[in-house]
């Protein structure tokens, strides 16, 4: 027997050793939603201990003084991180409650009480306020389940780094397990757009735009982006040509190394697009407070290239794809913008004031025998971001003298531009002088105006006095 009692008590003790050695920490697994959204946290009903025994509380000598159930933090006032001691959250991050003992509250009859939401502390901290008495109710054998939650303003207030902070927590009731436990939060490795425009469109109107010596900018809006763990701005375009279609239908491209991306604060460098991703962080973007960062990327264009590339009228368009990577590449998250150029027809045609005036003088019989011929030079300056045609017209068929109309006829003039050899008779039906123009920006034009043989010799006779007229250039497009 005596073997036999050593046997069983040997049983015995293996198991009570296990029993007390096995930890159950409480983990609690907080949504990025909540994080980046800023909103309250609440969690399940959440085991926090087990009760197999009791069901009253402990009492001084004869059911009188109840001591009350307390958690004591040991580690400290905050949650730490495990991968860095440097990286911490404030005990007032995360408030618990008492939710149940074996499926339900315990009893405050005869002023016992529950607490409300409160926070770890390296003091004792009552979870519960028993009755006064042992004859004022006890709590029911299970499950002791606890509410957990971090309010809004905390996710606002503090940065929440990816990875487990933990803080060791002890309580005071020997039939209660486990004693010692570590309450987890765990914070998962996530990076969330939270604004980008996804598209953006700029409009050119004005050819003063093109003459500008400025480097031309356009933002594409404020572009906020949640995380939890580091990362870098990466960037490339969709393809590594800007689509053109032109205001006539005729499609084409434009280098995207034309085009670079920056930002307007000092996040990001500039660097030109390529069909590549590059890094455009200027250095890794961190965790902060509120989980959030927010910069505004911005294009550029050299006043060259916007001039050489982007003149001709029509529409340009292409595609930037934009990564938050960690800066450990273990995750990312992507975001298209898509953008386009549209450039409006435009057209302008200048004469200069010392040009508007043009002046034939007939004092000598060759001049009525041979005819006069005249070049202006710079006398149109042209500007047209279409293919066109350039028409000269008169407002009459007719000279005037004095404002009276004459019987010379307008088409004894004929006016032409370098370059070109025809020299069209002016009328008041328009008259093709340029042929299959392209698209130019303050071309200077030399201007040809001849009266020939015939037509200057049908002024014989005629009154010696100023005869005059209106002469109109005019652009078609092609």
């Amino acid at each position: 027997m005596k073997t036999k009692s050593f046997f069983l008590v040997g049983i015995f003790t293996v198991c009570l050793g296990s029993t007390v050695t096995k930890a159950q920490d409480v983990y609690l697994t907080i949504p990025e939603n909540n994080i980046f959204n800023r909103t309250e946290f609440t969690s399940v009903p959440t085991r926090v201990m087990t009760n197999t025994n009791r069901t009253n509380w402990d009492y001084g000598f004869l059911g009188f003084g109840a001591i009350a159930p307390t958690f004591t933090s040991t580690s400290g006032p905050t949650f730490t991180q495990s991968s860095s001691s440097l990286s911490t959250l404030p005990n007032s991050v995360l408030l618990w409650q008492l939710e149940s003992m074996g499926g339900q509250l315990p009893s405050v009859g005869l002023s016992g009480s529950l607490p409300g939401f409160q926070v770890f502390s390296a003091s004792a901290v009552k979870w519960f306020e028993p009755p006064t008495t042992a004859f004022g109710g006890g709590f029911n054998r299970g499950n002791i389940n606890f509410t957990f939650k971090i309010p809004a303003a905390q996710f606002t207030a503090n940065t929440f780094r990816a990875g487990n902070y933990s803080m060791d927590i002890t309580q005071n009731y020997n039939d209660f397990t486990p004693r010692n436990f570590k309450t987890i939060l765990v914070i998962p490795s996530s990076i969330r757009w939270i604004t980008n425009s996804l598209t953006k469109y700029v409009e050119i109107s004005s050819l003063n735009d093109y003459r500008s010596t400025s480097t031309k900018v356009w933002d594409l809006g404020n572009t906020e982006i949640a995380h939890t763990v580091d990362f870098s701005f990466w960037a490339k375009a969709a393809a590594t040509s800007v689509q053109f279609m032109s205001s006539k239908g005729v499609s084409g491209t434009r280098t995207i190394a034309s085009i670079k991306l920056g930002s307007n604060g000092s996040a990001l460098t500039t660097k030109a697009l390529s069909g590549t991703f590059q890094n455009f962080s200027a250095a890794n973007i961190s965790v902060g407070a509120g989980n959030r960062n927010s910069f505004t990327p911005e294009l550029y264009v050299s006043a060259d290239d916007f001039k050489n590339n982007f003149f001709e009228a029509g529409t340009y368009t292409f595609e930037l794809n934009l990564n938050a990577r960690s800066t450990d590449n273990s995750i990312n998250s992507l975001q298209n913008t898509a953008v386009q150029l549209k450039v409006l027809p435009r057209s302008e045609i200048t004469i200069p004031s010392s040009g508007r005036n043009v002046n034939f003088n007939f004092n000598t019989a060759a001049q009525y025998t041979n005819g006069q011929s005249q070049m202006i030079p710079n006398q149109i300056i042209l500007s047209n971001n279409e293919s066109f045609e350039l028409y000269v017209k008169s407002d009459e068929n007719y000279f005037k003298k004095g404002g009276v109309q004459t019987n010379i006829n307008s088409n004894i003039l004929q006016i032409g531009v370098e370059g070109s050899s025809i020299d069209a008779p002016l009328s008041k039906t328009p008259q093709k002088i340029l042929f299959n123009g392209t698209p130019v920006l303050d071309q200077q034009l030399d201007v040809r105006y001849t009266i020939p043989p015939a037509g200057a010799q049908s002024l014989v006779g005629k009154e010696n006095t100023t005869y005059s007229i209106n002469v109109y250039y005019s652009f078609t497009a092609i």
